[in-house]
């Protein structure tokens, strides 16, 4: 196990280095396979040692070698952000099969949520992307779960669906997307995942009312990134808070 959770971590910081690809590029419309990655103030290709993710950063003082521009302190955060939640779902899923279902995922939650911090939006192309893979994997990897899985999406988005249509300045339908792509890899995990992402979003928004004012309700927040934190909370521990709150209410 322990040998799993350190190679996670390189694992990680890679597919992190190909989702600041992915979060430059979607949004533009541009392909994320070609060119291959270039400063995005010179335009230079970027140079093989100098792509090694977050160690290059720290090299180049975080600026291009070739023009000096200041590179984006997103780049190091997502690798670094990505290896930790590989290493950390290894380490408290494995070794469930599984894994190779939610780590694609977490991969899928970084991006959402950095693009939609970065341009209020959830791209068609990464929910599209998100939902093939789990609906060709799960059958491989999440067999008895299956039902479980199909259901769970689609309540998900039905649900955030109806929320959309009552509250529509608040939720986006990049949000109810989401919200569905994370019940079809979730299952009945998904429940406690999207109340972590309301509760998250609930407390953001009094923190800011509170420092400026009522103002602060007519400030749009992107919804992403709490569904984001929801969806790591429901791979760690969404069945096993089912559970305990079957056992304490239900029992």
């Amino acid at each position: 196990m322990q040998a799993a959770i350190l190679l996670a971590f390189p694992l990680g910081a890679a597919v992190g280095s190909f989702l600041n690809v992915v979060v430059h590029r979607l949004p533009r419309g541009e392909s994320v396979v070609r060119p291959r990655s270039r400063c995005p103030s010179c335009e230079t290709p970027i140079a093989p040692l100098d792509n090694v993710p977050i160690v290059s950063y720290l090299l180049l003082g975080g600026r291009c070698r070739s023009c000096g521009a200041a590179i984006s302190l997103r780049y190091p955060l997502v690798e670094l952000t990505t290896a930790v939640l590989f290493s950390g779902l290894v380490a408290a899923r494995w070794p469930d099969p599984r894994l190779a279902l939610w780590l694609p995922f977490a991969g899928l939650l970084v991006a959402a949520a950095a693009i939609d911090l970065e341009h209020r939006i959830i791209p068609n192309k990464l929910l599209l992307a998100g939902t093939a893979y789990a609906v060709a994997a799960a059958p491989i990897v999440a067999r008895t779960h299956l039902v479980e899985l199909l259901l769970a999406g689609a309540g998900s988005f039905v649900a955030f669906l109806l929320i959309a249509l009552a509250y529509p300045a608040g939720i986006g339908m990049g949000d109810v997307k989401l919200a569905g792509v994370m019940g079809l890899y979730l299952g009945i995990g998904v429940i406690p995942a999207l109340f972590v992402a309301f509760l998250a979003g609930a407390l953001v928004g009094v923190a800011l009312i509170a420092r400026e004012g009522r103002g602060a309700r007519k400030r749009g927040v992107p919804f992403g990134p709490f569904l984001a934190l929801g969806g790591v909370v429901g791979i760690v521990a969404g069945p096993e808070l089912v559970d305990l709150y079957r056992q304490t209410f239900l029992v």
